[in-house]
């Protein structure tokens, strides 16, 4: 989207809510019903492959699609969202169960990519 100027808006995400809340609230989650005798870091990881999987059909069948999701009408982004989180929540619960903050491996991935790909030689 453009502002008044013909500016194009930046996005970003909710502000305030955090990685570590989302983990928090998970973890709680998953107590209150029993299931972390099931989350176990194979099952997490395997649980997760099929979200992507549900995920990626989302976009099957629709050629290029664009930033924005233009067309898409309320119910697709809705659905699409809907795929996204369950990727980032079982994301989330497997860095939980392995012990590994994955707030930190990502941004000590970044800077490995950086490293690996400056931004004046690519």
């Amino acid at each position: 989207k453009n502002d008044q100027e013909g500016q194009k808006k930046c996005f970003s995400f909710s502000p305030g809510v955090t990685l570590e809340q989302l983990r928090a609230e998970l973890a709680d989650f998953a107590a209150e019903r029993d299931w972390d005798q099931f989350h176990s870091p194979r099952n997490l990881a395997l649980a997760m492959v099929g979200e992507v999987g549900e995920l990626c059909e989302c976009f099957q069948w629709k050629g290029e699609v664009t930033e924005g999701l233009p067309g898409w009408t309320e119910k697709q982004r809705t659905h699409l969202g809907q795929e996204i989180a369950d990727v980032l929540l079982y994301l989330l619960r497997l860095g939980d169960r392995c012990h590994l903050d994955v707030a930190r491996a990502a941004l000590d991935k970044l800077a490995l990519n950086a490293a690996k790909y400056p931004a004046e030689l690519v």
